[in-house]
């Protein structure tokens, strides 16, 4: 079977030059669930400053980023094996463009909300729904979505295991049975598995149609855990490439944010990230005063990051072309296709740096509780306009909206699709125009 067939049949006008991936990289660059990524917090709320990355300008990056990853590879192992199935650059920043379409308004809170929401109706979870986005909620076909090709919707695959098989009853979603005065979700109970959605089954069986049945139920396999979720093993080599993008975007440019803003003092990150976890990046730095010590390398990098944004950004470029250039390919044992069986992986010294890039952000920015607090609210109302939608549908739906609720063999994922495809500034002001003691307006639109 044809790794570039569609869902639908669809072909080209005979004077379009563009070729497969060419078509599914504008789809997705014209599509509505792109252009809402700029109303979609990454990890800053929106609306505090206008320097720093929304989910938009991060999914440019991380494209961008892939891309340089997928040349890199080309140029450093052009006798490679895995060679002839390196993305083409359409493909793999098409890829970059959609890995992050189906998260819901306020980040992650925003996901956990939705999960609490769907406990009894199939979940929620950020991946999932990209998924559900592009293969049934996109208007390019009559019932495919977007109608993109198997290899990018391969690409898109990055938990290869449904809702029903990740999730562990022991993290059901429920309220925090501590507070008494009002109602809180366990966050912590609440955080969805990593999988596509149940409702995806029929999408996901079509894109691996290609693979051997040995492949395909080593491609599917998970690590049970006693506590936790179950987590999937595998990727397509694709997808291995745009999530070394997405690591190294969040370990380098959302530091960059938090570092412009002053959420990060010298003090911090230097608790944060040590100078014996940033070795392989120091070498780079040296290998002009190859003398130098690695304390003096580490002053030199710490004083560029809390210089002026001139001497910051050239710093943050080099760790990023550092990190792109320490990756490689290696072949996961027992596959026979070349897609899944290539993985892109970052060697160990550079990627114990942007481990502790990452944690730092985690840290120091996420779980700070100024941006706690934000991401606790948005939470809140997404489980508020939610809840108000599903108890009187008729009432508080758009009507479009309301028809596919009264068709659907599934209407709570209808209510689920519409907030999730929310940007956080419409849902706020659907929450205002619901719980807002102000009057409003019937000319507000819904």
């Amino acid at each position: 079977m044809d790794w570039y067939a569609r869902r639908e049949s669809w072909n080209k006008q005979a004077e379009d030059a563009r070729d497969e991936t060419d078509i599914d990289y504008a789809r997705i660059v014209h599509s509505a669930s792109f252009r809402r990524l700029q109303g979609k917090t990454q990890i800053l709320n929106l609306g505090d400053s206008d320097f720093y990355r929304t989910r938009l300008t991060h999914s440019l990056e991380v494209a961008q980023i892939a891309g340089g990853l997928a040349k890199q590879f080309a140029r450093d192992y052009p006798d490679h094996p895995a060679r002839p199935h390196l993305p083409e650059l359409s493909l793999i920043q098409t890829i970059g463009f959609c890995h992050d379409l189906g998260h819901p308004p306020f980040g992650h809170g925003g996901e956990v909300a939705l999960n609490y929401c769907m406990r009894d109706h199939g979940g929620f979870e950020g991946n999932g729904q990209t998924l559900r986005v592009l293969a049934r909620l996109e208007k390019f076909s009559d019932r495919a979505g977007a109608n993109l090709t198997r290899r990018t919707m391969l690409g898109i695959l990055k938990y290869p295991v449904p809702y029903a098989r990740a999730f562990n009853p022991a993290q059901t979603p429920r309220l925090d049975p501590g507070p008494t005065a009002i109602s809180i979700i366990d966050r912590a109970a609440s955080k969805p598995p990593k999988c596509y959605l149940d409702s995806e089954a029929d999408v996901v069986d079509w894109i691996l149609a290609p693979l051997a049945p040995g492949d395909r139920d080593r491609f599917c396999a998970i690590a049970r855990q006693p506590d936790r979720h179950h987590k999937s093993l595998h990727k397509s080599f694709d997808c291995s490439i745009m999530d070394l993008a997405d690591d190294i975007g969040f370990g380098v440019h959302d530091l960059e944010d938090a570092l412009a803003l002053d959420l990060i003092t010298e003090a911090q990150f230097r608790q944060a990230v040590p100078v014996g976890q940033c070795a392989s990046f120091l070498e780079t730095l040296k290998s002009r005063n190859p003398e130098e010590p690695d304390a003096t390398a580490y002053d030199r990098m710490i004083g560029a990051l809390f210089g002026d944004s001139h001497t910051r950004k050239r710093m943050v470029g080099r760790m990023v072309r550092h990190l792109l250039t320490a990756c490689r390919i290696d072949r996961r044992d027992g596959f026979d296709e070349p897609l899944i069986a290539w993985r892109a992986v970052m060697a160990d010294g550079p990627a114990t740096f942007l481990k502790a890039l990452q944690g730092a952000v985690r840290d120091l920015v996420i779980l700070n509780p100024a941006v706690q607090h934000l991401e606790f609210k948005g939470q809140r109302m997404v489980v508020s306009v939610f809840e108000a939608f599903a108890s009187e549908p008729k009432s508080f739906l758009p009507g479009h909206t309301y028809d596919l609720y009264r068709q659907a063999d599934q209407p709570m994922r209808v209510i689920c699709d519409h907030i999730a495809g929310m940007t956080d500034g419409f849902l706020l002001k659907t929450y205002d125009r619901l719980f807002s003691p102000r009057m409003g307006s019937v000319f507000d639109r819904l």
